[in-house]
């Protein structure tokens, strides 16, 4: 594949599409400074081209670089304010750099664009536990088993939820999430 797009692109050095496919081909490959030198240059082309900025912020943030994993999901917000998943992804890094109220401003964002994509709650709700809101963190869990309860990310949902029962001393509902969660887990994947 990435000779193909090295074809294409001595054929069009200005083929934006190309210089994007080819970095998201080397960043799947693990070369993440080739597919960040790819991407800058499709961005160069295309200084619109959302989805560039998108696969360079997740670029960034798999090499550590949170900020500027941040800087280019506010791009692709600024492109396309529509966009949940650029909210989301911001919120991850916001999470990975510790700023716990940063980010579950932008999963509400992206819940609000979105509310039926349950890892938004996933992750809101261990946000809001981090925080110390135990409820708030049960309320989006369940939120996340409801909209797709046969599911990997149900089974996450659970097991979240089944340590927050622990903490508050629900040692029935901790056990009962977390078998479930399990079984879950094990029918659709990761375990």
């Amino acid at each position: 594949m990435i000779t193909d797009y090295t074809e294409a692109i001595r054929i069009n050095p200005n083929f934006a599409v190309a210089y994007y496919r080819r970095g998201n081909a080397k960043n799947a490959l693990g070369d993440k400074q080739g597919a960040i030198a790819d991407l800058n240059e499709a961005i160069r082309i295309d200084p619109k081209y959302a989805d560039g900025y998108y696969s360079r912020g997740d670029a960034k943030d798999d090499l550590g670089d949170k900020q500027g994993a941040i800087a280019d999901y506010n791009e692709v917000i600024r492109i396309n304010p529509k966009d949940a998943f650029a909210y989301y992804c911001r919120g991850l890094a916001k999470t990975d750099l510790g700023d716990k109220q940063g980010a579950i401003t932008d999963y509400n964002e992206a819940i609000r664009i979105n509310p039926k994509y349950a890892d938004f709650y996933i992750h809101r709700g261990i946000a809001k536990s981090e925080l110390g809101d135990k409820q708030g963190a049960i309320t989006d869990y369940t939120e996340a088993i409801r909209i797709n309860p046969k599911s990997r990310s149900a089974g996450y949902a659970l097991q979240f939820r089944g340590l927050v029962k622990l903490e508050l001393l629900d040692i029935e509902g901790w056990r009962a999430d977390l078998i479930l969660g399990k079984l879950l887990l094990q029918v659709y994947g990761n375990l």
